[in-house]
């Protein structure tokens, strides 16, 4: 990973690919299948480069080629890459940082390049942060897990899970549980990993809520 320590250290201009659905966190791995010609093209230039992409959502407006911009999306590096024999390439973004989109540039690239604002999220660049949970909180968060996973038949590795940084386990489920995107920009979003945390526990209770679940239910 690149040694960045600052927001200056980042790329100030960065080609972006906005994608409804997709979260990249801080320390975060995001897999994916590029198979548009000009994202394509983005990944092969960023090969030759710095190896930054953008990944960022939309917002309603704007054309539907050039959809408007979420106000947050997340920097990260490419530290995976394969090409398949169709010609798909198949990469792991690691998230850096993230940043709020500043202007978009007038370029002849057939992908999207604007220029980043990181100040607001220095701290991503940081030492990894710590989740300040009380033992309370903790059981809350694992209550609504449980009841969310069973509820959509969904499993996760347990033991894994049990003993994994509660940190790292905020941002994987972040990032990966099927929210919807204005959910995801939510998290995305967050201050800093204990309101993420909250956000994250808040997000699974309110499901099982909508689904006429009072929380009663025994959970084995």
């Amino acid at each position: 990973m690149a040694p960045y320590r600052r927001a200056a250290d980042l790329p100030q201009v960065i080609p972006v690919f906005p994608l409804d659905g997709a979260m990249l966190l801080p320390g975060g791995d995001l897999p994916l299948q590029i198979f548009e010609p000009r994202y394509l093209n983005m990944i092969d230039d960023v090969m030759a480069g710095d190896r930054v992409i953008g990944m960022i959502q939309t917002k309603p407006g704007g054309d539907r080629s050039r959809p408007n911009l979420a106000a947050v999306g997340c920097v990260g590096r490419i530290t995976s890459y394969a090409e398949t024999s169709d010609g798909r390439y198949l990469i792991t973004l690691t998230g850096v940082c993230r940043f709020e989109p500043g202007e978009e540039l007038n370029l002849k690239t057939p992908y999207r390049q604007l220029r980043a604002h990181y100040d607001r999220f220095e701290a991503d660049l940081s030492e990894e942060e710590k989740a300040d949970a009380a033992e309370e909180a903790r059981n809350r968060f694992a209550k609504a897990l449980k009841r969310y996973l069973n509820r959509r038949e969904l499993d996760i590795d347990w033991e894994t899970a049990a003993a994994a940084p509660l940190e790292a386990l905020v941002n994987s489920l972040s990032m990966g549980l099927p929210f919807e995107p204005a959910e995801k920009q939510a998290l995305l979003e967050a201050q800093d990993l204990n309101v993420r945390f909250d956000a994250l526990t808040t997000l699974l209770e309110i499901d099982a809520l909508e689904d006429g679940d009072d929380g009663a239910h025994s959970v084995q």
